[in-house]
């Protein structure tokens, strides 16, 4: 990629900027983002009369007419046309939006379709970075060179809200067509998986495994788009995982997708368990749709979506929860997944599906009912139900949701403070079992101690606070 394909643009386009984080005190505007409810990008593949190749057109207000520090509804419309492309390969090159948009200095963009997130830096808004057709021209030198089978296209970004709120819902339709095209086909159908690098200029060692039933973390990529993108693009970030022997069917353990990850992570990441959160759970970079995230005072797992505003069920915001899952690391208990993921027959296969789920936001649970399985739609709380932990064990108590059998007896818990020296006795239990449980969180006085296959038989249970080892130290 030659600076001199650029040499009309007012800031530098390179892959050395890709991953670059603006924070909001240097940004000159946000574009989408999680204060903005309509914003999307879309490619449509049209006939080759119908697009004018390097047409770029803005629909509302333009950069330099925008006001510094606020954030505004934003669409990035792109036709294109060429002979070798069919109308399976749009999620493909919309896809590629995000990376090539990365490419350019002081420009941030994060997640896809109806989840993008910009920010233009006031550093290269002053070096004259101030109009779309900046961003139109960068966008369609890439897609040109990088894309050959891309033979014209015309790019529209739209900042009028009202134009944007016309053409929102049509584009929810398409996503959705596409997606459920991909619903269908198993994962023991296919001899081949598909990996994408996409994401590694924000999460160096993470690599996001497609199977026909786990769908990309952000959402956007199917299997069928995996194929399609290895093969126009065979050196590109999406490729060919050989699936290898079946190490575990349940928790979906393969050797093939154990050595590309190795591989493609610099040997950080060498096991996934595609269909759990536990574990060697799949890795995440930044741009998932939702998180799972295990909840120990229930036993179950919580899902929380990019665009909830409020906190989930356990205290924590998504921006809180997905620090904890991104970064490609594997945490135990804490899981990027799409939407389209949670739709799966396999989706947290090894942890009890949906029998293990406890709450997710009303938005998330609405698009996905018609996956749960109908006597279970009801027994999984929604923020309307349970706002705190103790609301939610209340609901899934009331309602007996499976997570309750797995508590078999309660313990009995002396809540005391770290200020209290004296012991706290319960009362006098029987000789039988208190507790038996696979997994049991105690939280008292500040600490929380987890107990592993537990079996306790107690005359007393005696609760002793000690100084935090941390306020020792200091």
């Amino acid at each position: 990629m030659g600076m001199s394909m650029f040499q009309d643009i007012p800031v530098e386009v390179g892959v050395i900027y890709e991953g670059e984080r603006i924070r909001r005190k240097d940004m000159f505007v946000e574009l989408g983002g999680p204060d903005i409810k309509e914003k999307f990008e879309l490619v449509r593949i049209k006939n080759p009369d119908e697009v004018e190749d390097g047409k770029i057109s803005i629909i509302g207000p333009d950069l330099k007419e925008m006001e510094e520090g606020k954030s505004y509804p934003f669409g990035i419309y792109i036709e294109v046309a060429g002979s070798k492309l069919d109308p399976d390969l749009e999620g493909v090159i919309e896809r590629r939006i995000h990376q090539y948009c990365n490419y350019i200095e002081g420009f941030m963009h994060v997640n896809q379709r109806y989840d993008i997130w910009i920010r233009l830096s006031k550093k290269s808004f002053q070096k004259g970075f101030n109009t779309f057709q900046y961003l139109g021209k960068v966008l369609h030198r890439l897609f040109k060179s990088e894309l050959p089978i891309v033979e014209k296209i015309q790019i529209t970004f739209i900042t009028d809200p009202d134009k944007i709120r016309e053409i929102y819902p049509e584009a929810l339709k398409i996503y959705e067509a596409r997606d459920a095209k991909a619903r269908g086909l198993k994962d023991e159908e296919v001899d081949k998986f598909y990996g994408c690098v996409l994401c590694q200029s924000f999460a160096p060692t993470h690599c996001c495994v497609i199977t026909p039933q786990r769908y990309s973390n952000c959402g956007a990529i199917s299997w069928f788009d995996g194929r399609a993108s290895a093969s126009i693009d065979p050196k590109g970030p999406v490729f060919e995982i050989e699936k290898g022997e079946l190490l575990d069917p349940v928790k979906g353990e393969y050797s093939g997708v154990n050595e590309a990850v190795k591989k493609r992570t610099m040997g950080e990441v060498t096991r996934v368990w595609l269909y759990t959160a536990f574990g060697y759970p799949h890795t995440s970079c930044g741009c998932f749709e939702g998180v799972a995230f295990y909840i120990p005072e229930v036993d179950g797992i919580g899902i929380v979506h990019r665009g909830y505003p409020e906190v989930a069920v356990n205290g924590l915001p998504f921006s809180t929860l997905a620090d904890s899952t991104a970064g490609g690391r594997q945490v135990d208990g804490f899981h990027g997944v799409s939407i389209e993921y949670m739709r799966s027959p396999k989706f947290l296969q090894a942890d009890g599906g949906y029998t293990r789920v406890v709450w997710m936001p009303k938005e998330v649970k609405e698009r996905v009912k018609n996956f749960i399985p109908a006597d279970l739609v009801d027994k999984i709380a929604t923020e309307e139900d349970a706002k705190t932990i103790d609301e939610l064990k209340a609901f899934l108590k009331a309602k007996n949701h499976p997570v309750v059998q797995r508590w078999r007896a309660e313990a009995v818990v002396a809540e005391t403070t770290p200020s209290e020296a004296k012991e706290a006795e319960a009362v006098e239990a029987p000789a039988e079992p208190v507790v038996t449980a696979a997994t049991l969180p105690i939280t008292a006085g500040g600490f929380k101690i987890i107990l592993k296959d537990a079996k306790i038989y107690a005359k007393k249970v005696i609760i002793r606070t000690f100084k935090s080892e941390k306020s020792e130290k200091r």
